[in-house]
């Protein structure tokens, strides 16, 4: 009897296998990914964890300080899951991998998210693999914790473009982030891990069953319909939809991610985020043990355990909450907010809140803070530590070039009394003997249309700079004297040629006397309190028109007028154009002469 063929089934005689499929089959698997290690990384890794070993000896005996009191000691930490201790514990034995999720809901982060991502910055500069998560999915969402309202759904595009933008800030942070570690001796070393990922790189890809597979069995809904969310959504908000119920399931299976691919252990977030971090641990606990996947279930139980903490909410001494909710957040995109502004908001910071920011906001030493606050508590008029804090600040998260500038600029705008600006020819000033590098004029915040600044009554400029919300909020505020222009000093108003910045108390005056106060005949300063502060670029109504700016209180006739009359002039032929010129030119001389002999007769009438 002939044997049969390897290339013939047994059960289907007339039946043909390929015979690659066949020695394919009859090969042993191998499922394991090959990756060649060389022998001097896997030495600087022994040498990386002889030193973390070296180093949580130490922690333990005392002798250097664990990495969660330092975070505690700059008022980094909340609350902790599973207890202190153990935490402690387990940051100082394990090299744990820790995470900061932020949603792009808006075009910038504010000073807000810069709190729990503060923590992953120490715990970079001490060997910790950290993870900064943009949810360019979960914004698609939008968490609903401790709303009462459904966020407004943007499009697609608006989406898209707030996630870029923040993904760039983020990179740029970063980056400033270890320029400034080095300014306080941190210097980088090979066991130190970052990374910028975004949840769309797996939820684009991620089969939503897979998901309901091996999570969902594992979320209850009494747990999920008792959270203080959903309860307060539901009977005091506008009611929840499902997308927004199954928002802590996508992350906890985000942290799951990254956890069984990144061997990330602990997630940071707000004080508002505690109950979706116990919800990611218990979701990771539930898939490491029931996952259908032995490999999966061995490797997970090998990582670790999850664990985590909720950073402090950021408010002032009063109470005062800061953030995009309660309308008052500060941006940190140059774009929202110039680094000037940036340093007037910190400059106002009070007495009581200065310390707390210096802690949490800056990699100085506590030694140095307390030496500061003490120094600055002798003679708080001159706010020392509120420079600082703006200083340093600024120079994290725009860099150092960005903090000096914010600082000359505002010496230049907010120190009393004549201070030297830039005139043409010059390149530096020197206040208090202290040398100053400027640009040919202060940075404007804004531009405005010339017949707006030439025609318009003050309360208008002040609304369309944004110092008012209305016209007759600018009037009463002229009239209580809180409305500054910078300006000569002295009764007399004149234009500020002379090269030095005084403010000028702004009363109800014409229209016109306002371009008297132009520097350089293109730029004006107004001020309301003492750091809110206004620089203005005069263009022309053209150039503004253009350019697509809108300014509050602005009349779309009047945009309509400016762009009829751009048509008509590029419509006329050049000798037309003359024409017209003359015809002005004559009308403006005979107003002249008009005004002229009228103040004549009015001097020969006075005369005795």
């Amino acid at each position: 009897m002939t044997s049969h063929s390897l290339l013939r089934s047994l059960a289907r005689p007339n039946l043909y296998v390929c015979a690659r499929c066949t020695f394919r089959a009859l090969k042993p698997q191998n499922f394991a990914v090959k990756r060649w290690i060389s022998k001097q990384h896997l030495a600087k890794k022994a040498i990386a964890a002889e030193g973390w070993k070296q180093k949580a000896y130490k922690v333990r005996a005392g002798d250097e300080k664990s990495m969660l009191t330092i975070l505690e000691e700059r008022g980094l930490v909340q609350t902790t899951t599973g207890g202190r201790h153990k935490l402690e514990s387990y940051m100082t034995n394990t090299r744990v991998g820790a995470y900061v999720g932020i949603d792009p809901t808006a075009a910038s982060l504010h000073l807000g998210h810069l709190l729990p991502l503060m923590s992953i910055f120490w715990m970079y500069i001490h060997g910790y693999h950290v993870v900064s998560l943009l949810g360019g999915a979960t914004s698609k969402i939008g968490d609903p914790t401790d709303r009462l309202t459904t966020r407004t759904r943007e499009i697609s595009s608006i989406r898209t473009a707030n996630m870029t933008r923040m993904h760039y800030q983020l990179k740029n942070l970063w980056q400033n982030v270890e320029a400034y570690a080095k300014k306080y001796e941190f210097h980088k070393e090979w066991a130190w891990h970052r990374e910028l990922v975004n949840n769309n790189t797996w939820w684009n890809k991620l089969p939503m069953l897979e998901v309901l597979q091996i999570l969902g069995p594992g979320m209850r809904l009494g747990s999920m319909l008792a959270r203080d969310t959903v309860k307060n959504k539901m009977s005091k908000g506008d009611g929840m939809s499902y997308a927004e119920f199954s928002y802590p399931l996508m992350q906890a299976w985000d942290w799951w991610y990254m956890f069984h691919t990144k061997g990330i252990h602990m997630q940071i977030g707000g004080s508002d985020q505690y109950g979706n971090i116990t919800a990611g641990i218990d979701a990771i606990k539930y898939i490491t043990s029931h996952h259908p996947d032995p490999i999966v279930r061995k490797e997970a139980r090998d990582i670790g355990e999850p664990m985590g903490f909720t950073v402090p909410l950021l408010t002032t001494a009063s109470g005062q909450k800061f953030g995009k909710s309660a309308g008052n957040a500060i941006w940190l995109d140059l774009e929202e907010m110039s680094s000037y502004d940036l340093y007037g908001h910190l400059l106002r910071t009070s007495d009581a809140d200065v310390a707390k920011y210096l802690k949490m906001f800056t990699f100085m030493p506590l030694e140095q803070i307390d030496a500061l606050v003490k120094e600055h508590m002798q003679s708080p008029s001159q706010r020392k530590a509120q420079h600082k804090l703006a200083q340093e600040l600024i120079e994290l998260v725009h860099g150092p070039e960005e903090a000096r500038a914010a600082e000359s600029q505002h010496i230049l705008i907010n120190r009393p009394g004549y201070v030297p600006i830039q005139t043409p020819g010059d390149s530096h000033v020197f206040v208090e003997g202290k040398e100053i590098e400027l640009k040919k004029k202060p940075e404007f915040n804004l531009e405005l249309p010339r017949s707006l600044i030439c025609k318009k009554h003050i309360g208008n400029i002040l609304m369309a700079v944004g110092l008012v919300e209305s016209r007759s909020e600018g009037q009463r505020l002229v009239n209580s004297g809180g409305a500054y222009i910078a300006g000569s000093s002295g009764d007399k108003m004149e234009a500020m040629n002379d090269g030095h910045v005084s403010w000028h108390k702004i009363h109800n005056w014409l229209p016109e006397d306002t371009q008297k106060y132009l520097i350089h005949d293109d730029l004006l300063m107004f001020r309301k309190s003492k750091h809110n502060v206004r620089i203005v670029k005069v263009v022309s109504d053209e150039d503004y028109v253009l350019s697509s700016q809108e300014y509050p209180g602005m009349d779309p006739v009047w945009r309509d007028e400016v762009l009829e009359a751009m048509l008509l002039k590029h419509s006329i032929t050049d000798a037309e154009k003359k024409a017209i010129d003359k015809i002005y030119a004559e009308g403006e001389w005979l107003h002249t002469k008009e005004e002229v002999g009228a103040a004549m007769d009015k001097a020969d009438s006075s005369t005795p």
